[in-house]
């Protein structure tokens, strides 16, 4: 594919890579996402299971953990599957979320994302996993 970009004195083609072709892999497990306030304690219950991942920021601390952990009074979001990209993926590389989360959107399915230091993390609601399987697919991943 190329794309042309015009300026002022000059047309400039750029060709631009065949689209990402990622594996992918649904992990075990109903995950929660949950909030809790910017200055609490990180809690025992966020750890634990295939994947967690925490996030602080001035508003908020963000949790995202085995649903099963998260007590009845902590405000969540329940019901995730996770799928997770074959890494590592080189910081380099453009297009990997955008080649996700297209297919996603078109397919009309919502998501949550996490990127990590090796790869990246893509949460559907369980309902969802197979058209999001199906739309990942049909977009050229490789879904396990």
């Amino acid at each position: 594919m190329y794309v042309q970009f015009s300026g002022a004195s000059r047309i400039l083609s750029v060709a631009m890579p065949d689209a990402v072709r990622l594996r992918l892999f649904l992990l075990d497990g109903r995950l929660a996402v949950c909030r809790l306030g910017p200055d609490e304690e990180l809690p025992e219950w966020a750890g634990g299971g295939a994947f967690s991942s925490v996030t602080r920021t001035s508003t908020e601390l963000s949790i995202v953990c085995r649903e099963e952990a998260v007590p009845e009074d902590i405000a969540h979001e329940s019901g995730w599957r996770i799928f997770q990209v074959e890494g590592p993926l080189d910081f380099a590389l453009t297009g990997v979320m955008a080649s996700i989360t297209g297919p996603l959107a078109e397919a009309g399915v919502s998501l949550f994302t996490v990127s990590t230091f090796e790869t990246d993390y893509v949460m559907v609601r369980e309902r969802d996993v197979e058209r999001a399987a199906g739309a990942l697919r049909a977009a050229g991943h490789r879904v396990d």
